[in-house]
């Protein structure tokens, strides 16, 4: 069976409202998986260009499925290791916390597989 990418990506800014008050990032962050297919997040690579924690989170029907912590100023990558089905119709969506009246860019690259 072939299996399609589908990646979500780019440099966003954000205004942080608390670490506990994630919000999305942007829409183009959102992906609902289609008809007839799953999906499987592979990794997420992200940066933070502010001087405090950020918390980027994957939530998948409006629940976290995955966190991703990243320092000031700094960035992470992190293979998926435990690798999920997602099922068709669901809403995958990045969101970004970080303390109150913080403000930055917040850099993505979110790969997943449609299967």
């Amino acid at each position: 069976m072939a299996s399609t990418p589908r990646f979500l990506q780019g440099v966003f800014s954000f205004s942080g409202n608390g670490l506990d008050k994630p919000e999305l990032i942007d829409p183009s962050l959102s992906f609902v998986v289609p008809e007839g297919v799953t999906a499987q997040p592979l990794y997420f690579r992200g940066g933070n260009s502010s001087e405090e924690l950020v918390v980027v989170t994957l939530l998948r029907d409006g629940s976290p499925m995955r966190i991703f912590p990243m320092g000031a100023k700094s960035g992470v990558n992190i293979p998926l290791r435990v690798v999920e089905d997602v099922d068709p119709d669901t809403i995958l969506e990045l969101v970004v916390a970080a303390p109150a009246g913080t403000t930055g860019e917040v850099v993505v690259d979110f790969g997943l597989v449609l299967v």
